[in-house]
């Protein structure tokens, strides 16, 4: 295994350009259900099971952003953080039957090291599609109902309120959407929204097909050779997003106003028309 290399990003990860896709797995790779990943420091860093040119979401747990990331292999490994600190990290073996380790520094001090592995020589063609990590030490547990130690000084007043409203919001919100959820996935929403605009050259050349909404989700499909990562555009800032991805559909579990896929440099930007909002 190779030393540990650090990436930077305080404000997103460092990613290199994919090489051009000559030859695919000996069987089609297929997405498993997100999988529940608990780290116990004592123990051996769990194993995570990655595709060629597939990316798998990495995903801190809701208290925590990423602050740091290092790496053993940066050549052979695609990182992604986004460019605004966020608790997500993509991930994307570039070469066949390569593993390296990933280590992950949280906003809260907690420390997170991941052993990931290319599966696609593998017997079973299943990748792992999103890797939630939960705290299975009482130390790290605590950190979590602190406040973040790269808040600065001058901001602590601030951030202790802050923390303070939004833990009292997440309590009502989780709440009222307990005794929502069951109700709501009972019913498909009746109404499908078809109001995005993409270049469609760009599109066609990405393998994207169509973008839509409801009033929950949005979705993006289309045939692709590799998975491009998705980012949500606020503010002219973007980032990377959470979603669930199966046989060529990105479901988004929000709204997605404005946004953008992209492999390397490769890059389709897309948005809702403002007239029917």
């Amino acid at each position: 295994m190779k030393p540990l290399i650090p990436i930077v990003v305080v404000v997103g990860i460092l990613h290199g350009a994919l090489p051009t896709f000559a030859s695919g797995p000996e069987h089609p790779l297929q997405p498993s259900a997100p999988r529940a990943v608990t780290l116990v420091e004592s123990q051996a860093p769990p194993v995570v099971r990655a595709g060629l040119l597939q990316s798998t979401l990495i995903v801190l747990p809701a208290e925590e952003k990423v602050a740091n990331v290092f790496a053993g292999d940066t050549v052979d490994w695609v990182f992604d953080g986004g460019h605004v600190a966020s608790r997500f990290i993509s991930v994307k073996p570039k070469t066949a039957n390569t593993s390296t380790d990933i280590h992950i520094v949280s906003d809260h001090g907690n420390e997170y090291t991941l052993e990931l592995r290319e599966i696609s020589s593998d017997a079973d063609a299943h990748y792992d599609s999103k890797i939630l990590i939960e705290l299975g030490d009482k130390a790290a547990k605590e950190k979590l109902a602190q406040l973040p130690v790269f808040v600065p000084a001058t901001e602590l007043d601030k951030a202790k309120q802050d923390a303070a409203t939004a833990q009292a919001a997440q309590a009502a919100t989780l709440k009222a959407e307990q005794g929502k959820e069951e109700a709501y996935r009972s019913q498909y929403p009746g109404s499908l929204h078809f109001d995005y605009s993409w270049d469609e050259k760009k599109g066609k050349e990405l393998g994207l097909q169509q973008i839509w909404r409801d009033d929950k989700f949005t979705y993006l499909r289309g045939q692709f050779q590799e998975t491009p990562a998705l980012y949500e555009v606020k503010d002219k800032k973007p980032s990377l997003i959470n979603f669930d991805f199966a046989n060529g559909l990105y479901t988004v579990p929000k709204q997605v106003d404005a946004g953008y896929l992209a492999i390397g440099k490769q890059r389709v930007e897309f948005h809702r028309n403002a007239e029917v909002k």
